[in-house]
């Protein structure tokens, strides 16, 4: 299974189908064996829980549901254009980061 290292954590990514397409959300967490994101404010399902300690009532609450990585693509904070994948690079310090294929701007913070 191929996994998606272009996504990471609070990246900010667009929706590109489902009732949230064209939604621009924020990653909340990556599930590389899923291959899932998590989205900040997006993918709402409803969940019945019973009560207890914390929720003495029970009742229903929305919580947010994991997201397919194949639905979503990458912002990038320079150019704030879509990209399906980024490229890999090697710097001068010997890191590799990862950069945007529209700008070319690096996208991590080193």
């Amino acid at each position: 299974m191929k996994s998606f290292p272009a996504i990471k954590k609070n990246d900010m990514v667009k929706i590109i189908s489902g009732i949230y397409k064209g939604k621009i959300a924020k990653v909340l967490f990556v599930d590389k064996k899923a291959n899932t994101v998590l989205l900040e404010g997006t993918n709402r399902k409803k969940k019945h829980i019973r009560p207890n300690q914390q929720n003495p009532k029970g009742g229903i609450i929305e919580i947010e549901a994991p997201l397919a990585v194949s639905k979503v693509m990458f912002v990038c904070p320079k150019c704030q254009k879509t990209s399906r994948s980024l490229k890999r690079k090697k710097i001068k310090s010997g890191y590799s980061v990862r950069v945007c294929r529209r700008c070319g701007e690096i996208v991590d913070k080193v």
